[in-house]
């Protein structure tokens, strides 16, 4: 029996895709739990075209983020921290304060998406990676300055 996925299904598809599969398992549970429709040639033809919607949204989405992305190399970001008087930072510098400091410039990324190359153990010039994208990621230059 042929089906159109309409969720994400273990071992079986992903949502949109027209998969076989076994008359029982079709009829029995995919169908009543509203996890697929019948592969008539109608509802194909909604597939179809519900899939063109989405592979165009996903090309604009990867489009954006490489502007994005382009757009966030040239950023420059100050970052004043406590140092104690061996040179050594009081706590640490981590990607909510880079994430703070950006938002200060007006440019918004979430903190869980910035991870900072290397170890900050004190004043100085450091790199940070920005994921803007599954597939794309930037990096922004940190100047590490004493408060």
């Amino acid at each position: 029996m042929k089906v159109i996925l309409q969720a994400d299904v273990k071992n079986i598809g992903k949502k949109g895709e027209i998969v076989e599969v076994a008359d029982g398992y079709g009829r029995n549970f995919l169908l009543p739990k509203k996890l697929a429709l019948p592969a008539s040639s109608e509802n194909v033809n909604v597939a179809k075209t519900q899939a063109g919607a989405k592979a165009r949204k996903d090309a604009m989405a990867v489009d954006e983020a490489k502007l994005m992305a382009a757009q966030l190399e040239k950023v420059e970001v100050e970052i004043p921290v406590r140092i104690g008087e061996n040179g050594r930072l009081f706590g640490a510098v981590t990607g909510k304060d880079v994430a703070e400091a950006l938002k200060k410039k007006n440019i918004d990324v979430d903190r869980r998406k910035i991870t900072i190359r290397g170890e900050v153990v004190g004043e100085g010039l450091y790199e940070a990676i920005i994921k803007v994208h599954p597939n794309i990621s930037t990096t922004i230059k940190i100047h590490v300055k004493k408060e």
